[in-house]
């Protein structure tokens, strides 16, 4: 038996793939999805990291997740590949890039506070 953000997540791949949702289409909103699978946000949001993972989704920051671009011809295949996005492997790298920035900029802030709490505000080795 499937666990509620794993239907989440084949509910909204099977939109993709019968043409329901297409790329570049934005993806319910996590509201819309707790309401609609009476599912907590968490579950929401584990549906959505998993979609984003297998390459399905990409997330625009201050816009929201959209249906990375999908090849509906893989449908015909017998392999893995059958149910990967074409472009999944993209959408991977656009998300470890964004993680990555996020956690530089998390990194600076923090460097930044511990230089404000550090003697001298900061100015060691000047």
């Amino acid at each position: 038996m499937q666990l509620t953000f794993e239907v989440i997540a084949e509910t909204l791949r099977e939109r993709i793939r019968s043409g329901g949702l297409g790329a570049g289409d934005p993806l319910p909103t996590q509201a819309v999805l707790m309401r609609e699978f009476g599912a907590s946000s968490l579950t929401v949001q584990k549906a959505m990291a998993l979609l984003k993972e297998d390459g399905w989704a990409v997330s625009r920051p201050g816009k929201g997740a959209f249906v990375a671009h999908y090849d509906h011809a893989a449908d015909d295949l017998d392999g893995p590949e059958a149910t990967v996005p074409v472009g999944g492997t993209a959408a991977r790298v656009e998300a470890l890039e964004l993680a990555l920035a996020e956690a530089v900029q998390q990194i600076a802030d923090l460097r930044g506070r511990v230089e404000a709490l550090e003697p001298g505000g900061g100015e060691r080795g000047h």
